[in-house]
């Protein structure tokens, strides 16, 4: 596994339209003025466990009791959470956004295992990074597909995941880090299949026999691997490194600026890593870099 955290860049090119302003948002004031932070979130792996917890959920409580407001959960969607934090519907596809009609604002910030991509970037601002991540290709451990042998060169390393796919189905998450478009992987003749299910819900696609093989990235192949031990198995890296953070509304800066110093004196106090070895007790030691 160790074997698998490769280190590299790649380059992800995204074409935006800027939008028109939206609806001015809640800053600091105004969330204190009513009390309330209303945190965005979706169900995924160990970040939003759909039970009432979570690694993103526990960071959340504890930003609004730090900011002296009450906290708000509200449930959203892939293709719903960009348009619920900016009140404009947001359709985004392979990097392309696409920005329509005005629509109503329902959260202050989104915390659920977000990938900073460079398309997201153009339309919200995001933190400090709070967690490492990478998409891998994975397959069931009944696949007659073999993991690669690591080159030490991840662009290498990433040619040769991509090579097993010629020929094979690989399952993609629209508008997520696990976009088909967003790893070009038609070029090696795979056969993408679009998930209209959730994140979660993506490995037990490929367990079932729905597809050859899947996207997934570092926290839900570890989710994965726990929860149906000796049964997923790890092929390779199609996606450099890459960083989860929390994402704001462009004109929330006070809002970023106390999550800021809230999140720095969280890691400075060794919060931060005890909440990440409750909910992920193995990232540590694969990323002991950055915790």
């Amino acid at each position: 596994m160790r074997a698998l955290l490769f280190t590299a860049a790649l380059i992800l090119v995204a074409t935006f339209s800027a939008p028109n302003p939206a609806a001015a948002g809640r800053d600091l004031d105004e969330i204190r003025e009513e009390g309330v932070l209303r945190h965005l979130g979706i169900p995924y792996a160990n970040f939003i466990t759909g039970d009432g917890s979570g690694l993103d959920m526990e960071l959340m409580e504890l930003f609004a009791k730090d900011i002296g407001v009450s906290y708000e959960y509200v449930p959203s969607t892939w293709d719903q959470v960009f348009g619920d934090l900016l009140g404009k519907e947001i359709k985004a596809t392979g990097g392309r956004i696409e920005v329509g009609s005005e629509r109503e604002m329902r959260g202050d910030v989104i915390a659920n295992g977000l990938t900073v991509l460079p398309w997201r970037q153009q339309i919200i601002d995001f933190s400090a990074p709070t967690f490492p991540t990478q998409v891998w290709l994975v397959t069931s451990a009944e696949s007659a597909l073999h993991p690669i042998t690591p080159s030490g060169t991840l662009s290498e390393d990433i040619r040769r995941t991509k090579a097993l796919l010629a020929g094979k189905t690989v399952l993609g998450l629209a508008g997520t880090c696990l976009d088909l478009e967003l790893y070009n992987l038609g070029e090696v003749q795979a056969i993408g299949r679009l998930f209209s299910g959730t994140l979660n819900d993506m490995a037990p696609a490929v367990l079932n026999g729905e597809v050859d093989t899947t996207l997934l990235d570092v926290p839900d192949a570890l989710v994965a691997m726990a929860k149906w031990p000796g049964q997923v198995k790890v092929l390779g890296p199609v996606s450099e490194q890459q960083e989860m953070a929390v994402g704001f509304r462009k004109d929330s800066p006070e809002l970023q600026e106390a999550f800021a110093q809230f999140y720095r004196s969280l890691k400075v106090d060794g919060r931060y890593r005890s909440l990440v070895e409750k909910y992920y007790p193995d990232v540590p030691d694969y990323y002991p870099d950055f915790f």
